[in-house]
């Protein structure tokens, strides 16, 4: 069961709420949207819009103890092509990012001190042939789910490839989360910047990530 069927109301604050934040921080990076059309609209050019090469959008929100991140990535980002893998060595190149985006503390730093503890990944992608089932995630169950959630944005998996994760932290003193690092850059130097939105008990933050400054302050 993937963590948007279980927290329902935390996905939706990721995927809804957070916009308003990821629009003001956005503004100078995508071209203007139309305010009249309703969140939901909204939110489907929202993912469309943030497939930019080079551009990675992640969106966390808490709820209570719980920690939840959910990353939209291009696949030139991830592995440097955005088509189902041609030869073995894009395979293998797939298969590494596959996991190390399933072992997120490795791509988040939280502080000590917050006592997090990673409880669940879902990594799914579209860089797959559609005969060809075995290289295309982990988690088949969740990305019905996720194509689903995402409605339109479906659409666009014929024109771009795409990877999604999302985790689950459980923090025992979550009071303490103060900020927020990553080394994504450092696993996937396609990247040049990534878009953060934060939702949580100490308001609505938003900030543009770089390979030379990783920290968000919550």
């Amino acid at each position: 069961m993937s963590i948007c069927n279980k927290k329902t109301l935390l996905c939706l604050a990721v995927s809804g709420s957070l916009f308003s934040v990821s629009y003001a921080a956005n503004a100078n990076d995508h071209h203007d949207h139309n305010h009249h059309d309703g969140e939901h609209h909204e939110s489907e050019h929202r993912h469309h819009d943030a497939h930019v090469h080079g551009v990675v959008e992640t969106n966390i929100a808490q709820d209570g103890d719980h920690l939840l991140f959910e990353i939209t990535a291009p696949g030139a980002d991830v592995v440097g092509f955005e088509h189902a893998p041609k030869d073995d060595a894009q395979k293998q190149v797939l298969a590494n990012a596959v996991k190390t985006l399933n072992n997120p503390n490795l791509i988040f730093t939280l502080p000590e001190n917050a006592k997090c503890t990673f409880e669940e990944a879902h990594v799914s992608h579209n860089l797959v042939n559609h005969n060809d089932h075995d290289d295309y995630d982990h988690d088949h169950d969740h990305d019905h789910d996720h194509d689903h959630h995402d409605g339109e944005h479906h659409k666009e998996h014929g024109k771009h490839g795409e990877f999604s994760a999302q985790y689950e932290y459980h923090c025992e003193a979550i009071s303490n989360l103060d900020q927020i690092e990553t080394q994504w850059f450092t696993y996937f130097p396609h990247t040049h910047k990534m878009t953060i939105q934060y939702l949580g008990d100490a308001g609505q933050k938003a900030a543009s990530l770089t390979p030379k400054s990783s920290v968000i302050t919550l």
